[in-house]
């Protein structure tokens, strides 16, 4: 499973079971045996952008972004699908090879929620919220009209830090190499 911290008013809008998971209907289905997934560490935030609900990932060794944008009330119940359809995308946009799609491929499976917080990765979460409403406000354009893989990408594409590390961290080329790393084992 994919450990995913979300912020207090995210996890309250999940129809959450006691376990922290989410009804799985369209999404990639647990397996017998997983007991964790190589991708599994993940911060998520509820924006309200242009009066629309949207929602940003940020994985926590990465910092590789994936934003959810325009979200209904039935879509919080299908967050798995979303978040899986959103990641792969979001790769896809970003330039990753067969090889690293198919390895995330294999490590996606369903989120386990909770509300457990790293001040660092919530940190990269509002710069990057910060970016999403400057650019929609410099570019005079509608949220309704935003690619959500392609601004994940654009996200991905600038430095971020990380706390305890003295160099920057580039999350999409990060989110590869950690693609890479799990192909060679």
């Amino acid at each position: 499973m994919i450990h995913l911290h979300c912020t207090k008013k995210l996890f309250a809008r999940l129809p959450v079971n006691a376990n922290g998971r989410l009804p799985n209907t369209r999404a990639r289905p647990l397996a017998a045996n997983d007991a964790g997934s190589p991708l599994s560490g993940w911060h998520a935030n509820l924006l309200t952008l242009q009066r629309r609900n949207c929602v940003i990932f940020v994985h926590d060794a990465t910092r590789f972004p994936v934003l959810l944008t325009c979200l209904t009330k039935p879509d919080f119940a299908e967050l798995d699908y979303f978040f899986q359809d959103g990641l792969m995308n979001a790769l896809l946009k970003g330039g990753a090879s067969q090889a690293q799609l198919d390895m995330a491929a294999i490590a996606l499976t369903p989120l386990q929620c909770d509300t457990t917080c790293d001040r660092s990765v919530q940190g990269t979460l509002n710069r990057m919220k910060q970016d999403v409403e400057h650019m929609l406000w410099y570019d005079g354009a509608a949220i309704t009209d935003l690619s959500a893989y392609r601004t994940s990408v654009w996200l991905a594409d600038r430095p971020c830090n990380v706390k305890g590390k003295k160099d920057f961290v580039w999350p999409l080329q990060a989110m590869l190499a950690l693609l890479d790393n799990l192909n060679a084992g």
